[in-house]
C-alpha cells in the first residue's frame, strides 16, 4: 500500500470545506477570510540524521510547511509547534541553535509561533528516543484567486522553479554513491537541510497558475498528484528540466534519478494558460526566483518522459510506505558513510 492509498482508505472523507484531505492545504471559509492550513512532521531516522545541526531542523521544520503554503498561494500567518525531544538534546546549545534558525525565517516570512506542545522523546525509564517536530502552518489565500492540485487544463503550460535534484544528489554523496568535491558538496547539502520557501514567487502567480504543488517527493511523484486530481496527462521535456552543474556532472543514471524522482527540491510545479507567458516571467522576476517551461499538459492520460532515451520506466516519487522508492534510495541513516 502506498503512502497516497492509505489516506485514501482511512482517512480520505467527504469534506464540506473548500479544500481537504490530498492537497498541499486545507481551505477553509472563516467570515471573510479563507485560511490555508497546512501540517508536516519531520521524524529522526526517517527525514534528517541523529547528528542533524539543530539549526538546519529548525529552519527546515517551518520551511516545509511554508512551502505548502507558497503552493496555495497564501500568505504565512502564524504557525504551532510541537517538539518531541530526548533529554540528551534539551540543552540549551541545542534549544537555542533550533529555535534561532526557527524564528529567522518566521520573521523573514511574517509568520508568528502562536501555541504548541511540547513532550519528552524517551520512554519511561529509557535515557533517550528519537527528536520528532511537527508544525502547522496557517496562512491567508484571496477566494478570487484559490488554486490546488486539481485545476491544471489541458493545454496549460508547465513550469517549475529554480533548479531540482541536488537536494538527492547530497544524499547520495552522504551515503557515498558518488563522490563530489567540497564546494559541490556544500551547495548540494545546503539545498537539502535550508531549502527555501518559494512565498513570495507563490503570491505572484495568483490569478496565474491554474494548479500548483511544491516538490517535495520528486518531480514525477509529485506532478502525477496533480495530472490525476485533474484528469489530464502531461509531455515533460527532460533536457529542459533545470539542473546544477554539479548534477549535471555525474553518471547519467544517477542524474536522471535525482532529477526526476529524487524529492527535497521544495520547488514550485505549476501550470498555467499559455497566455499568460509574459505575466508569469514578470511575477518570476518581481520574486527574484528563477522558473523554466519544461512542458505542456494533455488530453491523453499519463505522463510521458521525452526528449532522453533509455529512462527508467518504473520512476516514481518517494513513498514513506510503498517499500522502495525510484530516486536516490529512500532514507536510510544506517547507511551513512
Amino acid at each position: 500500500m502506498t503512502e497516497f492509498e492509505l489516506i485514501a482508505r482511512y482517512f480520505a472523507r467527504p469534506v464540506h470545506e473548500r479544500q481537504g484531505v490530498g492537497d498541499d492545504c486545507a481551505l477553509i471559509d472563516a467570515g471573510e477570510r479563507t485560511l490555508a492550513i497546512t501540517t508536516d512532521l519531520l521524524a529522526e531516522g526517517v527525514h534528517f540524521f541523529r547528528d542533524v545541526d539543530p539549526a538546519s531542523l529548525g529552519h527546515k521544520a517551518l520551511a516545509v510547511n511554508l512551502s505548502d503554503l507558497a503552493a496555495a498561494g497564501a500568505r504565512p500567518r502564524c504557525f504551532l509547534l510541537a517538539l518531541s525531544l530526548p533529554p540528551p538534546r534539551a540543552d540549551p546549545a541545542w534549544l537555542e541553535a533550533f529555535s534561532g534558525a526557527l524564528f529567522e525565517l518566521a520573521g523573514r516570512e511574517g509568520c508568528e509561533l502562536v501555541g504548541g506542545d511540547t513532550t519528552r522523546a524517551a520512554a519511561v525509564g529509557a535515557a533517550d528516543g528519537p527528536v520528532t517536530v511537527c508544525i502547522t502552518a496557517i496562512g491567508e489565500v484571496e477566494r478570487a484567486t484559490l488554486r490546488g492540485r486539481s485545476g491544471a487544463r489541458a493545454g496549460d503550460d508547465l513550469w517549475v522553479s529554480g533548479e531540482l535534484g541536488d537536494a538527492a544528489l547530497a544524499l547520495a554523496h552522504a551515503r557515498g554513491e558518488v563522490r563530489l568535491g567540497p564546494q559541490q558538496a556544500r551547495d548540494c547539502e545546503r539545498r537539502l537541510l535550508w531549502p527555501q520557501p518559494r512565498v513570495g514567487l507563490g503570491l505572484a502567480l495568483r490569478g496565474l497558475a491554474s494548479a500548483a504543488i511544491d516538490i517535495s517527493d520528486g518531480l514525477v511523484g509529485d506532478l502525477g498528484q496533480v495530472l490525476e486530481r485533474s484528469g489530464v496527462g502531461a509531455d515533460v521535456q527532460v533536457p529542459q528540466v533545470p539542473r546544477s552543474e554539479a548534477l549535471r556532472a555525474v553518471e547519467r543514471t544517477l542524474q536522471l534519478r535525482c532529477l526526476l524522482a529524487g524529492g527535497d527540491d521544495y520547488e514550485l510545479l505549476f501550470t498555467a494558460s499559455p497566455s499568460h507567458r509574459e505575466a508569469i516571467f514578470a511575477a518570476a522576476q518581481h520574486s527574484g526566483i528563477g522558473i523554466t517551461r519544461i512542458g505542456s499538459l494533455t488530453k491523453e492520460s499519463g505522463l510521458r518522459l521525452l526528449g532522453e532515451s533509455g529512462i527508467d520506466a518504473t520512476l516514481r516519487g518517494f513513498d514513506h510506505f510503498a517499500g522502495t522508492c525510484q530516486g536516490p534510495p529512500s532514507f536510510d541513516p544506517t547507511r551513512r558513510t
